[in-house]
C-alpha cells in the first residue's frame, strides 16, 4: 500500500525532518563503541543512539529521488529501512565510518523501491539497466542542458559513458520522457473508443478461424474416404495407432488382432503407403496438404 499525501502526512513528514536534522553527528570513536555495543550485546538503546544521528542521510538522499514523482513519505520510509538494514550489517572491527556504509544502504534501499513503483512496467531488471534509469537525466542535462529528447550524437555518448547498447538508451529515454495510461482511457475528442481497442489481437482473426476449420473439415474427409478404401484389419490399425490419442503399443493390439507385433508394424507402414498413394491421386501431394507426416 502506497504512502498517502495528505496535509497530515505532510506535517508528519515536516516534523521528522526538522527533528532528524537537529540531531547532532556522532565522533568516530562514540560511534565505533555504540556499533560494538549493539553488534556484541544487542544494546537496543546503543542501536537507537547510533542511527538516530544519520537519518539526515535519510532526508538528503530522499530529496534527491523526489523528481521521480514518489511521495517524499514513502521514500523516507524506504530510506529508514536501508539505515536499519546498515545498522544490522555493520562491522565496526573494519574500521570504516558508519554514516559511508549507511549511504549506500539507504540509497539502494530508496532506488529499489523507486524502480518497483515508478512505472506499473518493470524497469531496470539489470545493474546496467538501472544505472541507465537514474543516470540518463543528470547525463542528458549535460550534453544540452535541456532535458529534451536526445540526438543520435547524444544518445551514443550516454551508452558510451554507461557502457550499454545504444538500443537501452533509446528504450530508456522513451521510457522516462513517456508514463503510464491506463488501457480504459479514451481516445479522440468524443471519447467512443479506448486505448484497448487499439491493441492488435495475438490470436488468428475471425476469418482465418473459419477458414481453418473449413480446411479442418475438407482433410477429415479427404482422409475417412482414404482409410474407407484400407481393408478391415488395415482399418483397425490405423485407427488404433494413428488416429487416436493413447495409441496402444504394437504387441498390445498385435494380441488382440492374434498377430505378432512385427506383422502389425508391417500393416501399418503398408496400410499408410497405401493412404498417401490415393491422397496423391486426389488432391495431390498429402504433406503439402497436412494429412501425413513428412
Amino acid at each position: 500500500m502506497g504512502y498517502i499525501d495528505t496535509p497530515q502526512t505532510q506535517q508528519a513528514n515536516r516534523r521528522f525532518i526538522k527533528a532528524a536534522m537537529s540531531i547532532p553527528l556522532l565522533q568516530r570513536d562514540r560511534e565505533l563503541e555504540l556499533a560494538r555495543l549493539w553488534r556484541e550485546e544487542d544494546d537496543r538503546k546503543a542501536l537507537h543512539d547510533l542511527v538516530s544521528p544519520y537519518l539526515r542521510l535519510v532526508v538528503s538522499t530522499a530529496s534527491r529521488f523526489r523528481s521521480y514523482g514518489l511521495p517524499i513519505g514513502d521514500l523516507l520510509q524506504e530510506g529508514n529501512v536501508g539505515l536499519m538494514q546498515a545498522a544490522a550489517r555493520f562491522e565496526p572491527e573494519r574500521q570504516v565510518r558508519f554514516s559511508t556504509y549507511a549511504s549506500w544502504w539507504i540509497r539502494s534501499s530508496m532506488q529499489e523501491f523507486i524502480l518497483r513503483n515508478w512505472s506499473i512496467v518493470r524497469t531496470g531488471t539489470t545493474a546496467a539497466q538501472k544505472s541507465l534509469f537514474f543516470n540518463l537525466r543528470r547525463l542528458r542535462a549535460r550534453i544540452d542542458g535541456s532535458g529534451e529528447y536526445l540526438n543520435a550524437t547524444g544518445k551514443q555518448f550516454i551508452a558510451d559513458q554507461l557502457r550499454v547498447p545504444l538500443r537501452d538508451v533509446e528504450i530508456m529515454e522513451a521510457r522516462l520522457t513517456g508514463h503510464d495510461k491506463s488501457l480504459n482511457a479514451t481516445v479522440g475528442e468524443n471519447g467512443d473508443s479506448e486505448f484497448q481497442d487499439l491493441l492488435p489481437a495475438q490470436g488468428p482473426g475471425p476469418e482465418e478461424l473459419v477458414t481453418e476449420a473449413r480446411d479442418a473439415a475438407t482433410r477429415a474427409l479427404w482422409l475417412s474416404d482414404a482409410v474407407a478404401e484400407l481393408t478391415p484389419r488395415e482399418q483397425t490399425i490405423i485407427r488404433e495407432r494413428r488416429l487416436q490419442e493413447d495409441s496402444p503399443t504394437l504387441e498390445a493390439l498385435g494380441s488382440r488382432l492374434g498377430i505378432s507385433k512385427e506383422r502389425v508394424r508391417q500393416i501399418e507402414q503398408e496400410a499408410l503407403a497405401k493412404l498417401k498413394t490415393t491422397i496423391s491421386e486426389r488432391v495431390g501431394d498429402p504433406v503439402a496438404v497436412g494429412l501425413v507426416a513428412g
